[in-house]
C-alpha cells in the first residue's frame, strides 16, 4: 500500500507524554501464502508496514504493544492468544496489561514472554529488527490515516491469527454502523456546523488532515483549527484568543479522563461562557480512549459525533 506519514499509535498516549510524533510507514494488504507448510499448518504471509511477514504457524502466544491492536485481537476472537499487552492496553477488562512499553520497548522483556507473534504500531528504538533477529514474527501496523486503513489492519490481524472470518464480520459491522450513523445525522440544510476537538486542556487539537479530523469530516463539519495549521503536523496548539474568535458550534472534549474536563469545567474558562457551543449546551465529553484509537470501538466515536450533530442541528 502507498507510503504515508503516520502519527503515533494513540493520540491518548500523545497527550500523556505531551508530544506528537510521526512515523513514516505503510499498512499492507493481506495475502495468504500457498503451499508453505509448518508442521500440520499452512503458513501465512501478511503485507505489513515492515514488509512481507511470514507467520509459519497459527500463533499461540501473542504480545501486543498497541492498545488499538489489543482491542482488535479480542474483538476478532484472538484475545485468548494474547499473553501480554502494553501498559496502555486497558480494554477490554480481561486484557493482560503489563509494564511493557510501546514507546520504550525492551526486547529482552518482550522475548521473556516467549511470543510467536508480536504486534505493534511503532518501530521505536529499532525493536522490529531486534525481534526479527531472534526469528520472532513482527507485524508493524501503524496508526491509520483513513478508514480503509482501519479495516485493512483488522484484516491483517485476522489473517495472522487464523480469524479471517471474524475479522471480516467485524469490519462489515463497523462499516454498516458508521454508514448508518453518518446517513442519519446531517447538519441542517444550508448550515455548516463548526467544531473544536480538544486533546488536552492546553488547547492542543487536530486538523482535518488527521485521521480524527477525517472522521468529523464524514458529517460535513468545519474544523476551526484548520486555519491555525502551520508546521504542527496536524496537531496545532490554539491560543485562547484564536479559539474564542473562532466560536465553534460544537466542542468535543477528548480530555475527560486525563485532565478532568467537562461542560462545567470549560464554562469556567475565561471567555468561554460566551461561546456558541457553551451557550447552546453543545459541549460533548468523549471517552479519551475511544476518541483516540482506530480499532473496533471507532463506531462508538462516530455515534457520539452523530448524536451531537443531530442535537445541534435541531437547535438551530
Amino acid at each position: 500500500m502507498r507510503p504515508a506519514p503516520r502519527p503515533v499509535r494513540s493520540l491518548r498516549a500523545v497527550v500523556l507524554i505531551g508530544v506528537v510524533a510521526l512515523a513514516a510507514a505503510a499498512c499492507g494488504d493481506t495475502t495468504e501464502s500457498g503451499g508453505e507448510k509448518a508442521g500440520n499448518s499452512t503458513a501465512v504471509t501478511v503485507q505489513a508496514a515492515n514488509g512481507a511477514v511470514t507467520i509459519p504457524a497459527p500463533p499461540k502466544r501473542i504480545v501486543s504493544l498497541s492498545p488499538t491492536h489489543t482491542e482488535t485481537l479480542f474483538a476478532i476472537g484472538a484475545g485468548k492468544l494474547v499473553v501480554a499487552a502494553d501498559e496502555y492496553s486497558n480494554f477490554p477488562a480481561g486484557a493482560p496489561k503489563t509494564k511493557l512499553s510501546g514507546f520504550k520497548p525492551n526486547a529482552e522483556a518482550i522475548i521473556g514472554y516467549k511470543p510467536d507473534l508480536v504486534v505493534l504500531s511503532d518501530d521505536m528504538d529499532g525493536i522490529v529488527k531486534a525481534l526479527e533477529k531472534v526469528k520472532i514474527p513482527v507485524l508493524l501496523e501503524p496508526a491509520a490515516t483513513k478508514l480503509d486503513e482501519v479495516y485493512d489492519e483488522i484484516d491483517d490481524l485476522g489473517v495472522a491469527t487464523g480469524h479471517q472470518r471474524d475479522a471480516k464480520k467485524l469490519t462489515d459491522d463497523m462499516r454498516a454502523s458508521i454508514q448508518q450513523t453518518v446517513g442519519s445525522a446531517k447538519p441542517a440544510s444550508g448550515k455548516t456546523l463548526s467544531y473544536y476537538h480538544e486533546l488536552d486542556n492546553q488547547l492542543h487539537t487536530v486538523t482535518s488532515k488527521t485521521f480524527i479530523g477525517q472522521v468529523y469530516g464524514l458529517f460535513g463539519l468545519r474544523n476551526v483549527a484548520d486555519k491555525a495549521e502551520k508546521a504542527a503536523g496536524g496537531y496545532p496548539r490554539l491560543s485562547r484568543e484564536y479559539l474564542l474568535k473562532s466560536d465553534p458550534d460544537l466542542v468535543f472534549l477528548a480530555d475527560t479522563k486525563c485532565c478532568g474536563q467537562n461542560e462545567a469545567a470549560v464554562a469556567k474558562r475565561g471567555g468561554w461562557q460566551d461561546l456558541a457551543a457553551v451557550k447552546g449546551k453543545n459541549v460533548i465529553p468523549l471517552d479519551d480512549d475511544i476518541a483516540s484509537r482506530w480499532g473496533p470501538r471507532l463506531p462508538e466515536f462516530v455515534k457520539a459525533i452523530g448524536a451531537a450533530v443531530q442535537k445541534a442541528s435541531a437547535g438551530k
